[in-house]
């Protein structure tokens, strides 16, 4: 389970002027204590309904929070996911970013959901990118697990992933992985991104430990696929670069037989998913 990250709400709280909020504290009595819940106004996968909570009480420790619905859990239009309670100006202060979280967060997790679902049965696994927002990848990422979906490396220690610059600095891709085998521990798998078949020969001919097909056509990614299996079979081989979430692409690229499709899109173009706080 993801730890929920208290500095970075606080951050968060603070950017918002959430603790000098003139609307509430203009308007609101001081001694007013009010009753509300979240509820989603569409269908979807939730994720971060513990961070949500976090920053309401965070905010003021008085509030308890009722969690209706776990994380992952699939909802409809109109659920209630969580109820809460306490001084109403600490409530009305806290709401946007709470509200901010939990809808981004759900909506990576309910995109990731839908890729998921168009892909099932399928060999084909959906993973996801570095491509996320500073401060945020550890939720982020967390949000691609809920919907379903497979993380790629955390970082940049995680795995040897040689792109066209290091390519291109090393003097090739053999010269990338041979030097890549003498520095990386054994455990960790050296990846080669391919725009070519050329490429993905050489890739296969240095016994690279998966092939990365980049922004391929098709119709070249169904003959990077044939010539692997040929030639390397226990070769995973991950297909990347501007494919979007598209269903018809998404199964047009697993009917290559590729392991693994890696989607930025996932953390980088989520819309929102639209929750509101109601007050009883």
């Amino acid at each position: 389970m993801y730890k929920v990250p208290i500095e970075l709400i606080k951050q968060a709280l603070e950017e918002d002027g959430a603790f000098a909020d003139i609307t509430t504290l203009s308007t609101v009595p001081a001694g007013q204590w009010s009753r509300g819940s979240i509820v989603a106004r569409q269908a979807g996968v939730v994720a971060g309904l513990d961070v949500a909570a976090e920053t309401f009480r965070v905010f003021d420790e008085r509030i308890p929070i009722e969690l209706l619905v776990p994380d992952g859990a699939s909802v409809q239009a109109g659920d209630e996911l969580l109820r809460l309670q306490g001084p109403a100006r600490s409530l009305l202060s806290a709401e946007r970013v709470a509200l901010n979280f939990l809808g981004h967060l759900s909506g990576i997790a309910t995109i990731t959901a839908h890729c998921v679902r168009v892909l099932e049965g399928k060999q084909t696994r959906i993973l996801d990118t570095r491509k996320t927002t500073p401060g945020l990848r550890s939720l982020e990422k967390m949000a691609v697990q809920l919907g379903g979906g497979q993380n790629h490396r955390f970082g940049l220690s995680d795995g040897v992933l040689i792109k066209d610059n290091h390519i291109k600095a090393a003097g090739g891709i053999a010269e990338a992985v041979t030097a890549a085998r003498r520095v990386a521990p054994h455990l960790l798998k050296v990846e080669v991104e391919c725009e070519t078949l050329a490429e993905v020969q050489e890739a296969v001919e240095c016994s690279a430990d998966v092939v990365l097909l980049d922004n391929m056509a098709v119709e070249m990614m169904c003959k990077a696929v044939e010539l692997i299996r040929q030639h390397a079979p226990h070769m995973l081989i991950e297909a990347s670069g501007s494919i979007g979430t598209n269903t018809d692409r998404l199964m047009a690229i697993a009917a290559t037989g590729v392991d693994f499709v890696s989607l930025g899109a996932l953390t980088h173009s989520a819309p929102n998913f639209d929750v509101s706080l109601e007050f009883a």
